[in-house]
């Protein structure tokens, strides 16, 4: 095994020439700007402020705020990355097909790897966290809730499977069985209902909102700031996942990059105004890390006096997790499907049921697995790990954006990244420095991860590669 046939680059044109195709059918290009846009705005607002905000303030106190904008710059910078090869690459495998043109095969692989660990892990963390607020809604609504046995995971709170969690996740794979353009069709509807309740929620915690509450500022100092930063990086996990739809976009060119910024910009407005009112109405001191999956719901509750806002919000929660579970669950499946066309992974991911034009297969093995997790894994763990993987895939978008600027200057690039090389290089650095936050368990289980990895790749991608069994003897 020669060492440059790990670093074997896939030419861009044969990337960009095998778009849409699987087996047995092509996906069906249907989405335009305005749905990709939300498609990433579905992916990614939500989970942030409905489920991590509440465990995120007591690291930070009140500047938990500062934490979000840290954490907004530092997904920023790797989303103008994404932003140039979503427009000069346009295709399902996001940042995986980015680094296979650019890094060479071993690089890819590591990258859609930790894809893996960013997009499955964080559908069943945002399931794990449905059961609670639907508990919240129906307790406002009905008086009664589910029992703790199928609303937690096993050893947390009495859980014995968190059975609501693996209810979204069916909910969802219907979704998308019914094809890309019906789910984001669905997402439509869904984001908007989330962004209409969040500013019901702001309107109404502003009432209550106390300027001593932000007083002192950062009581944990810097070291809080940066831990929280690092949980609530999780909250921007989705900005990419427009990213994933480039075969299934009209206008791939010239809207994915669109898109992304977009995207990114709006949930980041959205986050820093929630979290403003969050803390402003309610001191950072009452925060329980340990029962504030629906926090957002108990301010204005205690803001108002009253249950019903609370049932508002919690309505929104329950739409905006579902819409999250249906985005991010859709970008899993494009990705694999990537990965199955050049060979790494078994060819079942790439096939398409030519009648609904839809990985069909791959959509419910992905369904399985997320079910699994999140059935059995308690939230806080999976937050984590999610966002390790992530952040090492955006380090490496960042330093493909070099590359790709380097070896292909003459490729088309409807979108530059701004300041280049300095954006992408403070990307890759705020990425390191995100991930420096992150507990030492969490960085045990990223190394098993990548050991796992290495073993899959080495047992049968290394093998089954196109570049390898296409290349000629």
């Amino acid at each position: 095994m020669a060492l440059q046939q790990l670093f074997r680059i896939k030419p861009t044109d044969e990337i960009v020439s095998e778009a849409g195709q699987g087996e047995g059918g092509e996906l069906r290009r249907t989405m335009g700007l305005w749905q990709l846009t939300l498609f990433s705005v579905g992916a990614t607002l939500g989970t942030g402020i409905f489920v991590i905000l509440g465990q995120a303030v007591p690291k930070a106190g009140p500047a938990v705020v500062l934490a979000f904008v840290v954490a907004a710059v530092t997904a920023l910078l790797s989303a103008l990355s994404y932003a140039e090869l979503a427009g000069t690459i346009p295709v399902s495998g996001s940042s995986y097909s980015y680094a296979y043109a650019t890094l060479g095969e071993i690089v890819a692989w590591v990258c859609g790897w930790c894809l893996m660990l960013e997009y499955a892990v964080s559908v069943a963390a945002v399931a794990v966290g449905w059961g609670e607020y639907l508990n919240t809604f129906f307790q406002g609504l009905f008086g009664w809730q589910l029992p703790a046995a199928i609303t937690h995971s096993p050893g947390d709170k009495g859980g014995v499977v968190n059975v609501t969690a693996i209810l979204i996740v069916a909910l969802c794979t219907w979704l998308l069985l019914g094809g890309a353009s019906e789910s984001a069709k669905a997402n439509v509807v869904f984001v908007l209902i989330k962004v209409v309740v969040l500013a019901f929620f702001c309107i109404v915690a502003f009432t209550a909102f106390q300027t001593k509450n932000f007083t002192p500022f950062a009581p944990l100092g810097v070291a809080g700031v940066t831990a929280a930063a690092s949980q609530v990086f999780f909250s921007y996990i989705g900005f990419d996942a427009a990213s994933t739809a480039g075969e299934e976009a009209k206008n791939p060119r010239r809207d994915l990059p669109l898109a992304i910024v977009f995207s990114l910009l709006i949930v980041t407005v959205i986050y820093v105004l929630v979290a403003v009112a969050a803390v402003g109405a309610m001191p950072w001191t009452e925060f329980d890390p340990d029962s504030t999956e629906a926090s957002l719901a108990l301010i204005v509750d205690q803001a108002t006096g009253a249950t019903w806002p609370g049932l508002i919000v919690s309505f929104g929660a329950v739409i905006a997790i579902a819409s999250v579970v249906l985005t991010v669950m859709y970008g899993q499946t494009r990705i694999l499907f990537a990965m199955s066309r050049d060979g790494l992974i078994p060819k079942v991911f790439q096939k398409v049921n030519p009648r609904r034009q839809v990985p069909v297969a791959n959509t419910l093995i992905v369904a399985l697995f997320i079910a699994v997790l999140a059935g059995l894994v308690p939230l806080g763990q999976l937050a984590e790990a999610t966002s390790i993987g992530t952040l090492f895939a955006f380090a490496l978008v960042n330093v493909g954006v070099i590359v790709l600027r380097r070896t292909r200057p003459d490729l088309p690039r409807n979108f530059r990244t701004p300041l280049f090389p300095v954006t992408p290089i403070l990307g890759v650095i705020m990425c390191v420095l995100v991930m420096a936050g992150l507990a030492g368990v969490t960085w045990v289980a990223f190394l098993l991860w990548m050991i796992l990895g290495f073993a899959c790749y080495f047992l049968y991608g290394y093998r089954h590669s196109r570049l390898n069994t296409e290349a000629p003897q």
